[in-house]
């Protein structure tokens, strides 16, 4: 019975892994220059573009990614971004959800992270310690930006490795694959956590990293590589 089990066990692993290799074979050039991408803001880019990246995680919670980030670029070159009270900000974000709240947080976190010379997103998140105290002094201080967030930040900025972006995509294929029997209904930091460990398991088992991983499913249930 045991034996029946594990070899069960060991044909569904099988099953998965030749599904999940496909896609990552078919999008692995595009995901590498997205990561390179990412790394280089961290490396070289500015804290204003920090700061870009950040909004656009403040945006997109209940929201099309797409559109949050189309919502951005507007804000940006209308100089809206740095400059415009929450009414010009929010009438970039139509459609957006929660757009009058959405532009409260984003000055909210233009003014937390602004100093006399400019933004001070590196230094502060230098301060903060490694990526996992990175992530929890964002959730716990940028008013609109909870642990899903600012896992997506901190990846969009070059911190790839260790972090999950657990949107509902991605919690949708944990479903599929077996990796949790339910999607939760509310997720607190130590559940994000836990359902964070519980795919960085997998992706051991099965031999994709996990910055591949989220970008994998990611592509499996919308058909394109974003942000």
């Amino acid at each position: 019975m045991i034996s029946e089990l594990n070899k069960s066990h060991n044909n569904l692993v099988e099953e998965i892994t030749e599904e999940l290799f496909e896609i990552h074979n078919k999008i692995e050039f595009l995901v590498e220059n997205k990561i390179k991408g990412f790394k280089s803001i961290w490396l070289d880019g500015s804290d204003v573009e920090l700061f870009i990246e950040l909004s656009f995680c403040i945006l997109t919670p209940q929201s099309k990614a797409i559109e949050a980030w189309k919502a951005i670029c507007n804000l940006v070159e209308s100089k809206d971004l740095f400059k415009g009270n929450s009414n010009r900000i929010s009438k970039e974000l139509n459609r957006v959800r929660f757009k009058n709240n959405k532009a409260k947080y984003l000055l909210n976190a233009r003014v937390m992270f602004s100093g006399p010379q400019g933004f001070l997103i590196r230094e502060l998140l230098n301060n903060a310690g490694d990526i996992f105290e990175k992530r929890k002094w964002l959730a716990e201080n940028v008013i609109g930006i909870g642990y899903k967030e600012a896992s997506h930040f901190l990846r969009n900025i070059g911190f790839v490795e260790d972090l999950a972006i657990l949107d509902r995509h991605i919690l949708k294929n944990m479903k599929h694959f077996g990796l949790i029997p339910e999607i939760p209904k509310s997720i607190t930091p130590r559940i994000y956590i836990d359902l964070e460990n519980k795919m960085k398991e997998f992706s051991s088992q099965i031999n994709i990293p996990l910055g591949y991983l989220d970008f994998i499913f990611w592509y499996k249930e919308t058909g394109v590589i974003f942000k």
